[in-house]
């Protein structure tokens, strides 16, 4: 590892999602090939005009494509009715040439997303997004975990940053995001002793202060500031809000990378994590379906 480490001005180690988004690609994209190369198909339904979302499908299509995958978009006014956006879904669900679906969030205010998610059956459902698939989360049975907390474990792996007794602090506790991320952290082979904080979390800065790794995924700007952090913890940032057309995270990186040990840059950290496993999680779904 060492000749692909890269460090920040403060000389922080950069976990550097995009190199380890390309190695993913490209792993997945050699398997594809030993295989014999399968059509191995991820299904994209979005609704509306959401720019950053249009950017973010755009680019799954792509890396999907550079991974030897096929890519299907289905692309739905922001006008469309429950039924249609239920039916869109319904019918890549009954596709056997489909073996991942992705439903790109937010939908629109008058859509029930839980009603369009509860579509997805969980060999398809490549999000980790469903009920059944946290469950089985939850439970420890065979399934898809959600993109953006599998890749955080995947840059803890590849820049071997243990987790087995340390302390953990996951700032957030979305069903998306933080409450799988625990739920990784915990089980057995990660072994760490995890904290969720929130916005009701009494002195945030000394809990965080405790944790050998935090991990920021609030949706809350520049939050965790350099008094959150002590000198050696890693930091992930994943929280994402745009400012003047920027992305913004959740960690005040400026101020924080001379003293963590470890830090991801925002953007190129965690979000393209996301779509790697993304792309994994589909390849995954194909052998449960049985096309590899």
């Amino acid at each position: 590892m060492s000749a692909e480490v890269k460090r920040t001005p403060g000389g922080a180690i950069l976990l550097d999602g995009i190199m380890l988004r390309d190695q993913t690609v490209a792993k997945i994209k050699s398997t594809i090939v030993a295989a014999g190369n399968p059509k191995i198909c991820l299904a994209t339904v979005l609704v509306g005009d959401d720019a950053p979302s249009h950017i973010y499908v755009d680019n799954k299509h792509k890396k999907a494509q550079e991974a030897g995958m096929v890519s299907r978009g289905v692309n739905l006014p922001a006008t469309s009715s429950q039924a249609e956006v239920e039916q869109a879904v319904a019918e890549l669900v009954a596709d056997k040439s489909v073996h991942g679906i992705l439903v790109q969030l937010p939908l629109p205010k008058h859509i029930d997303t839980e009603a369009v998610l509860s579509l997805l059956p969980v060999e398809k459902d490549v999000d980790g997004l469903t009920e059944r698939s946290l469950g089985r989360l939850v439970r420890g049975l065979k399934g898809h975990v959600p993109c953006t907390p599998l890749g955080v474990m995947r840059l803890l792996e590849k820049y071997k940053i243990e987790t087995k007794g340390k302390r953990v602090v996951v700032i957030g506790r979305s069903a998306l995001t933080g409450l799988p991320q625990m739920l990784l952290l915990v089980r057995r082979g990660a072994d760490a002793t995890a904290t969720v904080a929130h916005k009701s979390t009494l002195d945030m800065v000394a809990v965080c202060r405790e944790a050998d790794i935090i991990i920021a995924a609030a949706g809350s700007a520049r939050m965790v500031t350099a008094a959150h952090v002590k000198p050696g913890a890693t930091v992930i940032d994943v929280g994402v809000t745009r400012i003047d057309n920027k992305i913004v995270g959740d960690v005040d990186f400026d101020a924080v990378q001379s003293i963590a040990g470890a830090i991801t840059p925002m953007p190129g950290g965690t979000g393209p994590m996301t779509i790697a496993c993304l792309l994994e999680n589909t390849l995954e779904a194909a052998r449960m379906l049985g096309a590899i």
